[in-house]
């Protein structure tokens, strides 16, 4: 029933091979024991037309079935193949290791002292991780669980799945994102991982997109007391997921950019880093970035903000940047131009979130700023 669904081609195929042969072996029998051995094929012939026809229904588990599909399609799984696995193998009661794996190289003969010595080594990892958790203020454990995920992962990939084979009950999935941030914030160099692996959580579930807006609005309450570092990732990492088209400029309308007495130097710094980084992206993105803050009349003082800051607080510091600037005005003032050029935003996400996954993985390799920090501590 399975290959009359999967490839009903093959199944044809499988079919009229049989029927052929059938036909073939009647043609020749002769004795008794030859037709007590057709009444069986013909029996096999009347259930494989019955299969053919639609007439049988498959005795399998398809509740079970259902939940391992919609698990897999949580993972972002669209196909299994498993390649160069023989009968034998399959039946082999010896069976260790990833035996389902073709080239399996592991046999009887395991050295069974290293995989005792890898044991040992996962499991002192898996300790001065939860210490250095620990040090981090990671003080439930799902929070723990979270930080040992993300510090871990051998690429946002595997952090990923990682984090959604957590399953965490109730609201705790709002500590991913929190944890995310926290652990971005903590590095001594910003580190894109963390951007590229919050923007395919974001993409796979609204719900850490919401915690993530209202995880950075609780950061930029504390602008005026945070360390110039953590600001500085702060900026960086804002200015990513508005490249990325994650998040928009809409996030800074808890932010009053055009009064001056709220403008401290802290501040102002934090602000001008994130502008500055916007605005180092190609003119087509730059363009989609703030025409998107055009889309929605209710925040026109947002787009004066932006405006007036930009101009004050950048523009004259930078000089390399009054095109930008002039590209971004028009793009705030332009919403006639909305809808043809919001078209391309989705092309230009594309493109950017592969820069950003490419990055990522160079710079994952060097994700141990954090674990240093511990370790000194």
């Amino acid at each position: 029933m399975k290959i009359r669904v999967d490839d009903p081609a093959a199944m044809k195929d499988f079919i009229l091979s049989v029927q052929n042969t059938s036909n073939k072996l009647k043609a020749s029998s002769g004795d008794d024991s030859q037709k007590k051995n057709s009444k069986r094929m013909d029996f096999m012939l009347e259930i494989i037309c019955d299969i053919k026809n639609n007439k049988r229904k498959p005795n399998e588990d398809s509740a079970h079935h259902t939940r391992i599909k919609k698990w897999l399609q949580k993972l972002r799984v669209d196909d299994i193949l498993i390649r160069g696995l023989k009968w034998s193998k399959l039946l082999d009661p010896d069976k260790k290791g990833q035996w389902w794996l073709s080239g399996d190289a592991t046999s009887s003969t395991v050295n069974i002292e290293e995989v005792a010595n890898r044991i040992d080594k996962d499991v002192l990892e898996t300790q001065r991780m939860l210490q250095l958790a620990a040090a981090q203020k990671m003080n439930t454990d799902a929070r723990r669980a979270i930080f040992c995920i993300i510090m871990s992962g051998e690429d946002y990939i595997d952090a990923f799945e990682k984090l959604l084979r957590l399953e965490l009950p109730g609201k705790q999935d709002r500590d991913v994102m929190r944890v995310l941030v926290e652990c971005c914030l903590q590095e001594k160099v910003f580190n894109k991982y963390y951007t590229v692996l919050a923007s395919k959580l974001c993409e796979h579930d609204k719900n850490h997109k919401f915690t993530l807006q209202f995880c950075l609005w609780d950061q930029l309450k504390e602008l005026e007391s945070m360390p110039l570092m953590r600001s500085m990732h702060l900026a960086k990492f804002v200015a990513e997921m508005v490249a990325t088209f994650t998040l928009s400029l809409t996030l800074l309308k808890t932010v009053d950019l055009n009064d001056v007495t709220l403008l401290t130097p802290k501040r102002v710094m934090h602000f001008r880093i994130l502008f500055e980084a916007i605005l180092e992206y190609p003119e087509n993105l730059v363009w989609n970035i703030f025409t998107r803050a055009a889309v929605i009349p209710e925040l026109e003082s947002l787009r004066q903000g932006l405006e007036f800051f930009i101009k004050e607080y950048v523009v004259k510091t930078n000089r390399d940047l009054t095109q930008k600037f002039k590209l971004a005005k028009k793009a705030l003032n332009n919403v006639e131009g909305v809808l043809s050029l919001r078209i391309n935003a989705f092309a230009v996400k594309a493109k950017a979130n592969k820069i950003s996954e490419i990055e990522c993985v160079k710079s994952r390799r060097n994700t141990t700023d954090i674990r240093k920090t511990g370790e000194e501590g």
